[in-house]
């Protein structure tokens, strides 16, 4: 029927694949919108490469780390914006102008970075990217759900879902692509205009939402598309059925009161349900997934891997994970229930995270140490090794932390002894012509393959659960009255969860070290752990009703392994 979104399960995707040959208008309709979620994957992905590429030809950008974080972080800022608007965009002029409106923007925001001649330009065009991904995030999978048929609706929107991570493991692909063209950067970020533009285009040969057409009195237009996309067998069923959905919503709308935060506070299922639905999403940041996805190169290089294309290249692993991940989760959300696989996710995140705590401190400890010789035989040692009090004691990290002028070239035995010296490209270029690697970010480390298996279980273990789960649990947990603004408030909570994460890595790692940063992560891990036993309520099988009075009951369901029985059932 007409309305919400049915869960994806195997059989929905078999049916939907068989729509190719049955009816490939409705995959049209959704590839179509589908697009802007690649382009959603894509932009928050491509910047990860990029940024190692920027900070080569910008000093400035290497040498503050702030304004790293903001070349990343501005776009989540525009995409809170985005999706602020994204809504009443959406209902006013309808979900295929908005569709149309934020590829407007991540074309005009991708030929502004590809064309930034500075940081401040760069940043302008990571605003105008964000604000299209967050009405993306919007109207695309709206779009979908609205112009699907019932039985495959799930499978169609979760569609959108794959191609957002499929977006994100080809920005990592694009990214490997340019990293020898002249331009590097400009490429990555630049490329997002071709898809943008083709949607464009694919769009103004579609209809709009049949819903939105009917809520909007156009019933004729409505009633020719609903005859499209579905079979002749069916499409009066679904005529009916869109016209007393309608109907219904424009009645509570007219009769329902203003609804105030504190009355959803005041009102017990609302404020259980925004708990567990809020805690989940805040926790699903906290953990620092989107740390993996915005600085995976970066944490790679900070592994030990100095060269841009190898980390790259390695990250890229991350990414077909995370993408993996997503599509193994379609299988155990509903095997497994939601609580039970947020547990074992977490239990899998927090072993991740220690993995990689051990991993970034065994190799602070027991960096390479600097070698007085090999740096003097260079002619632009590091002022602060020059005026330290024991240069003896100095190790690379001592070097690279002492200020972000210096750099360490490592000895052909990268574990050996190193010069500390200044970090430029003519200091760079020596190195290099010794076929000596040049480090500014990490030390040469024999643990860097185990902070890389560190890296890869904890994409493993956090996509099919924590991924998927808070998403999943949010649009279960509300009262169907108050879905509309709980949902709402659950996306708000999640973009500025994302942005001060996103803000801060970098600098955390600086002022504490990546290991200690890593460690925070996994004690949010654990703290968790405990938040999900005592507070989420597990929603596998349980109707929107039961839903609603086990949270007015408060009736806490520690016992996670164990079927629970509506109250229907038991009688």
């Amino acid at each position: 029927m007409e309305g919400g979104v049915p869960e994806a399960d195997v059989s929905a995707f078999r049916e939907c694949l068989s729509l190719s040959w049955k009816n490939p208008y409705v995959l049209r309709l959704a590839f179509s919108a589908g697009i802007g979620g690649l382009l959603f994957g894509y932009d928050t992905g491509v910047i990860s490469g990029a940024l190692l590429y920027i900070r080569d030809d910008f000093r400035s950008v290497d040498r503050k780390t702030w304004l790293q974080e903001a070349i990343v972080s501005t776009a989540i800022a525009g995409a809170i914006i985005g999706a602020s608007v994204g809504g009443w965009i959406n209902d006013r002029f309808g979900r295929k102008k908005g569709i149309v409106l934020a590829d407007t923007l991540f074309f005009a925001g991708s030929v502004i970075m590809a064309a930034a001649n500075g940081p401040t330009v760069l940043i302008v065009g990571r605003v105008f990217v964000g604000i299209g991904v967050g009405m993306a995030s919007m109207a695309s999978p709206l779009y979908i759900s609205e112009a699907s048929p019932t039985r495959v609706r799930g499978a169609l929107v979760s569609l959108n879902s794959f191609l957002i991570t499929g977006g994100q493991f080809l920005s990592y692909l694009i990214n490997l692509a340019f990293t020898k063209a002249p331009g590097t950067w400009r490429w990555m970020l630049g490329v997002a205009a071709a898809p943008a533009l083709f949607q464009v285009v694919l769009m103004l040969t579609l209809p709009e939402s049949p819903r939105w057409l009917y809520r909007k009195g156009r019933e004729e237009e409505a009633k020719a598309i609903l005859r499209k996309i579905y079979p002749p067998s069916e499409v009066e069923g679904e005529i009916q059925a869109l016209k007393e959905s309608v109907d219904m919503e424009i009645k509570e709308t007219e009769s329902s009161e203003k609804v105030s935060l504190i009355k959803l506070l005041r009102t017990p299922a609302v404020r259980r349900g925004l708990y567990a639905g809020m805690g989940l999403l805040i926790f699903q940041q906290f953990v620092g997934i989107n740390t993996v996805m915005y600085y995976s190169p970066t944490i790679v290089q900070l592994a030990g891997f100095a060269s841009n294309r190898t980390a790259l290249l390695l990250s890229l692993i991350t990414s077909g994970l995370n993408a993996f991940g997503s599509i193994l989760s379609i299988y155990f959300i509903d095997k497994t229930g939601r609580k039970k696989l947020a547990l074992i996710s977490l239990f899998g995140v927090v072993f991740s995270l220690a993995m990689l705590t051990v991993s970034f401190r065994e190799s602070e400890i027991h960096a390479p140490m600097v070698s007085a010789i090999g740096t003097s035989q260079f002619n632009n040692t590091c002022p602060d090794y020059k005026a330290a009090a024991n240069p003896g004691e100095w190790s690379c990290m001592t070097c690279l932390k002492a200020s972000p002028s210096c750099g360490f070239c490592a000895a052909d035995d990268k574990l050996l002894p190193g010069a500390c010296l200044i970090s430029n490209d003519v200091t760079k270029k020596l190195c290099g012509s010794d076929h000596r690697a040049w480090y500014t970010r990490g030390c040469p480390s024999k643990y860097g393959w185990t902070a890389l298996v560190g890296l890869a279980l904890y994409i493993i273990f956090f996509s099919p659960g924590m991924g998927t789960v808070p998403w999943v649990v949010n649009s279960e947990i509300y009262p169907l009255r108050y879905r509309g603004i709980c949902g709402g408030i659950a996306s708000t909570t999640v973009w500025i969860s994302n942005l001060i994460v996103s803000e801060s890595f970098l600098s955390l790692t600086e002022a504490i070290g990546t290991a200690w940063t890593f460690m925070m992560f996994g004690i949010v891990a654990v703290v968790a752990i405990f938040f999900v036993v005592v507070y989420v309520p597990e929603t596998k099988g349980v109707p929107m009703e039961e839903v609603e009075k086990m949270l007015e009951q408060r009736s806490l369901q520690f016992k996670f392994w164990q079927k629970r029985y509506s109250s229907s059932e038991k009688h």
